[in-house]
């Protein structure tokens, strides 16, 4: 259930935010957020300061790349194994 809730608050914040839309349908968990350009490298930083904030934990610069956001699936994944460790 909090996967869920995880997976719910991130897309509600990039359909809000970069599709400025409340279609669920408007990305799937395994779109590309990068290639579709639904996000830039500008994108991202804002990505990465909302799941800061929004999950209480600190993002090294050294993972802040498309391979850790590149799509909803691959994001809850690096955020399941932030809390996690």
């Amino acid at each position: 259930m909090q996967r869920q809730k995880q997976s719910h608050r991130i897309k509600q914040y990039i359909l809000k935010n970069f599709l400025f839309s409340n279609d669920d349908s408007a990305i799937g968990d395994q779109d590309s957020l990068v290639r579709g350009g639904i996000l830039d490298s500008t994108g991202i930083y804002e990505l990465i300061m909302f799941i800061e904030e929004e999950f209480n934990f600190t993002i090294a610069p050294e993972e802040m790349t498309p391979d850790n956001f590149d799509t909803l699936e691959v994001i809850d994944a690096f955020i399941d194994r932030k809390l996690a460790g």
